[in-house]
């Protein structure tokens, strides 16, 4: 399988560290690719018509996008139980798995309005605003985290990825110092190999 990725990305991470859990990730080979949100790869878009990372190609020329249903399709394909089955306990993954890639979208656009729109164009209340959902966001881990132990499942994959990538770009956060139990938490989980192998420079 072919998987376009960015290193930086934390949905590509998130899909990486999935495969690596899954003992997966040898059968991916990684197609380093340009995604932007103005200067659109076309080699990504002919796949993809988000033109988005990150997106698989299955060995028969499908291409799933979304790190949600990459996810999923690996998880089934190696039968590793990352999602749980129907039930309170899926609806519960599920709906921690998208408050993680809420944290991650907002983060992300406080990138994209920070690092790619021009100084004049940008939004200083547009930030403000995104950086509260990532507040509320980590309210709600910090909420949950003293119940994670050694869990290792969608949801604690996803939000294992969005706090390393507020280390990553968004570091004045000061997020540990507002959520001591997920950093307790995340200071163990981001020691596991499939962490380790997945983080960006």
């Amino acid at each position: 399988m072919k998987l376009f990725y960015a290193k930086a990305s934390p949905f590509v991470r998130k899909v990486l560290v999935a495969a690596h859990e899954l003992g997966l990730a040898d059968r991916l080979e990684l197609l380093p690719a340009a995604a932007h949100p103005i200067n659109r790869d076309a080699t990504i878009r002919a796949q993809n018509p988000l033109g988005q990372v990150p997106t698989l190609i299955l060995d028969d020329g499908t291409a799933l996008a979304d790190s949600r249903v990459i996810c999923e399709y690996l998880d089934h394909l190696g039968q590793g139980g990352l999602f749980p089955a129907a039930g309170p306990a899926r609806w519960a993954a599920l709906t921690a798995q998208s408050t993680g890639d809420g944290l991650l979208d907002a983060a992300l656009l406080c990138v994209y309005e920070t690092r790619v729109r021009q100084e004049g164009e940008r939004s200083t209340a547009w930030v403000a605003g995104q950086r509260e959902k990532i507040g509320d966001a980590l309210a709600r881990i910090e909420a949950a985290a003293g119940a994670f132990g050694d869990r290792v499942d969608i949801a604690t994959i996803t939000y294992g990825c969005a706090l390393g990538y507020l280390d990553l770009r968004l570091p004045d956060l000061g997020w540990r110092e507002r959520a001591p139990a997920a950093a307790s938490w995340y200071a163990r989980f981001g020691e596991r190999p499939s962490m380790q192998a997945t983080r960006p420079d």
